[in-house]
This record gives C-alpha cells, sequence and structure tokens, in this order.
C-alpha cells in the first residue's frame, strides 16, 4: 500500500462497507449439480430470503436477470411490500428494453418503494441466450448500445426533456411526467471486464462492480478502471459479487464446500464448462481461467474457493471459513477499495443467517436509509392530455 490514503491502485481503502445478498430467483439446494437437495422456489421461499435479509440487516438484495431466471422486476415488486428497509438490485437490459420504457419502470418502482431501487446495467454475455432475445449485435456493438441506452435513460431519470438521434436509438422530445424517488435517480451498478465495457462504466455509472478473483487480480483491475474514470473526469466506487460458506470453525466451512459438490462427475463439469466458453464476456472467461475446469485447483488464494464456478456462469468463487476467517479477507477486499459486496450461499436462506449472524456484525457498515424527495414522489390530480401535470 502507497499510503494511508490511497492504495497501490490508487484507490482510497473503504473505511465501511454495504454488504447484499442474493434472491435465488435461478433456483436454489443443498447441491450444485443434481437435483437432489434441490429447493422449489416459489413466491412464498423468496418472500422468506428477503424478510430473513431485511431483518438481518443486509442493504439490499440482487435479483439475477436472464432467461434462467424469474423476471426481476415482476419479482422486486411483488417482494418491495413485504420488507421495510432493503434495497432491491434489479436490471435493466439495453437491447432489450428501449430506454423510455425502462426509466417509466425505474421511476415508477423507486416511488412505490420509497427509494429502495438500485440499477444493475446488464449487457448480456451470452450470445446464443441474446440471438433467442432477438439481439444479434457482436461484443463491443452491444455496449454500443449500452452507452447510447444510457445517455437516454439517465437524462430522463434526472428530469430532461430528452432528443437523441444515435446509431443504435433516437428517441424525440421523450420525458417522464413521474419522477423517481431519489435524486438524481437510483444509483447505477455495472459490471464489464472488456475494453468496452470498462470504457462505458467509466462514462456512466457510480458503481463499478467485478466478480470475485483474488484480490491482487482485483486491485489491478480497480486500477484500470480507475485510470478510464480519471481520463472522463470522473469518480467510481467499487463492489464485488462473492459467494460465502461460513461455519463456525474454517474445517466445518470447507468440509461445507466439498459437500456442496459431491455429486459433480468429470461429464457434468465438463458439460457445463463448454456451455460456459461459448460467451463472449471477458469476466466470464477470467472466472474460467480461475480454476480450468479442475477439481485439484480449487483453492486459488487463502480461503477463497472456486468451486461454484464449475458448473454455474457469472459469480463462480466463495468465501470460506470461519467467521473471523471470512470477516479477515472480506476487509482484505476492503483495503484495495471495495466498498460493497454482493453475497450468496446455498442454500441461501440457510446461509443468510449464517452470515447475517455471524460475520454481519463484524463489518463496518454503511447502511443508511435512502434519501427522498419528497417534493418529486407528490402527485396530486389527473395527468391532462395525456401529457401535463395539473399545476
Amino acid at each position: 500500500m502507497s499510503d494511508s490514503t490511497t492504495t497501490d491502485s490508487g484507490v482510497a481503502p473503504a473505511t465501511a462497507g454495504k454488504f447484499l445478498w442474493f434472491l435465488p430467483t435461478h433456483g436454489d439446494g443443498h447441491f450444485l449439480g443434481t437435483h437432489q437437495g434441490g429447493r422449489d422456489v416459489h413466491l412464498g421461499y423468496l418472500r422468506q430470503v428477503a424478510q430473513a435479509a431485511d431483518q438481518l440487516g443486509f442493504y439490499g438484495v440482487l435479483l439475477p436477470t436472464g432467461r434462467s431466471c424469474e423476471d426481476a422486476w415482476v419479482v422486486a415488486s411483488a417482494l418491495a411490500p413485504a420488507t421495510e428497509r432493503l434495497r432491491f438490485l434489479v436490471a435493466v437490459r439495453p437491447g432489450l428494453q428501449s430506454p423510455t420504457l425502462a426509466a417509466r419502470m425505474t421511476a415508477t418502482l423507486d416511488r412505490l418503494s420509497n427509494g429502495r431501487l438500485l440499477i444493475n446495467v446488464v449487457t448480456g454475455g451470452d450470445p446464443v441466450e441474446n440471438r433467442g432475445d432477438g439481439v444479434f449485435l457482436a461484443h463491443d456493438q452491444r455496449y454500443e448500445v449500452t452507452r447510447e441506452f444510457l445517455d437516454v435513460y439517465r437524462d430522463l431519470l434526472a428530469g430532461k426533456r430528452v432528443t437523441y438521434a444515435g446509431r443504435h436509438i433516437s428517441v424525440e422530445e421523450s420525458e417522464l411526467l413521474y419522477l423517481p424517488a431519489q435524486t438524481p435517480r437510483p444509483p447505477l451498478y455495472f459490471g464489464g471486464s472488456s475494453v468496452a465495457g470498462i470504457e462505458v462504466a467509466a462514462d456512466t455509472v457510480e458503481k463499478y462492480l467485478t466478480w470475485g478473483e483474488p484480490p491482487a487480480q482485483v486491485a489491478d483491475k480497480l486500477a484500470t478502471v480507475k485510470e478510464a474514470a480519471d481520463r472522463a473526469g470522473r469518480t467510481l466506487t467499487f463492489g464485488i459479487r462473492l459467494h460465502v460458506i461460513v461455519r463456525d470453525t474454517d474445517a466445518e466451512a470447507w468440509a461445507a464446500a466439498e459437500k456442496l459438490i459431491e455429486h459433480l462427475d468429470d461429464e457434468t463439469i465438463a458439460a457445463a464448462q463448454s456451455t460456459l466458453a461459448r460467451m463472449d464476456s471477458e469476466g466470464q472467461r477470467r472466472m474460467a481461467a480461475l480454476h480450468g475446469g479442475r477439481r485439484d485447483r480449487l483453492e486459488i488464494s487463502p480461503n477463497l474457493w472456486a468451486g461454484v464456478g464449475l458448473v454455474r456462469g457469472g459469480a463462480g468463487t466463495a468465501l470460506v471459513g470461519s467467521p473471523e476467517t471470512v470477516a479477515a479477507r472480506i476487509r482484505e477486499y476492503m483495503a484495495i477499495g471495495i466498498d460493497t459486496f454482493i453475497f450468496s450461499g446455498y442454500p441461501h436462506l440457510e446461509e443468510a443467517y449464517h452470515f447475517g449472524e455471524k460475520v454481519l456484525p463484524l463489518l463496518p457498515k454503511d447502511h443508511a436509509a435512502p434519501v427522498i424527495d419528497t417534493a418529486r414522489t407528490a402527485q396530486r390530480g389527473e395527468v391532462m392530455a395525456n401529457s401535463t401535470p395539473p399545476r
């Protein structure tokens, strides 16, 4: 570390963190890669997980997106009334949604949840899934769409009237009649490890997310992103996505990690890795390189285990250990500038309690309530001629 106020990457260490959990809308269970020990994920169960996260003091929950998941917006709308303080990190999908529709959805859910909405900007890295959704653009073109989408989306949520003519997106005299509760809008989270992704992040969002690589690799990535943000004259903050396996002792946690993958055979792993290899996501490539599809090289850094990534796309690493060990590893990430952590564990209800009761109290938290602009949320009378709010 170069001095007391910045790390070697130039990013200031985090003195307190935001700690989020995960809603398993694509399934849950006791084991990976098998139906044995699988759990029926329905609204009642998702409500249990969300309410547990709320009561345990998590900052929010991430809702995944894609064809393998229940729709994140519908689920968040169903669960917001069942929770009190919990924020919902929900994805907008450039290329699948128009920026104007996404802005209206964002403003409405932010208003109805009293400012508890966070936005995850997801470009999408699976060409097969993209084509199934009608998106046939190449990797860098998808990031061009993302940039244009965010140009329009951000201005609309800030209350501007927008006319925009881009290569992929055009709107004329677009505006929101109902603005979000948060000012100027809910914060934008974004993850992208490619050059194109990092440039979009540097220019447009507030929070840059990375998957759980070893701290030294994360520090290198943060330095790259910070340099891009400096060139753009902007400041970003940083978050990380990790699984956790917390037990009373390190030995018990490692035994639980092995049990999680005890039903995986080589054929299942090879099939999953083959499917993941078709993606053109640089982040997914980096995740796969951590373990190479091999079971004999899964502890890639002290207490950082890549077993989840043998069959799961996206976040594939877990912090494994006792509460004190896991808290110490989290503080190592905070020391290189990570201030936001999005955790998950199997099954998600039980692991929320393991982490929330045993690790969360050991960590400094920045979980202040959202700041709501009550003047913006007030709306009396009916909009006239579908265009003008009453004075």
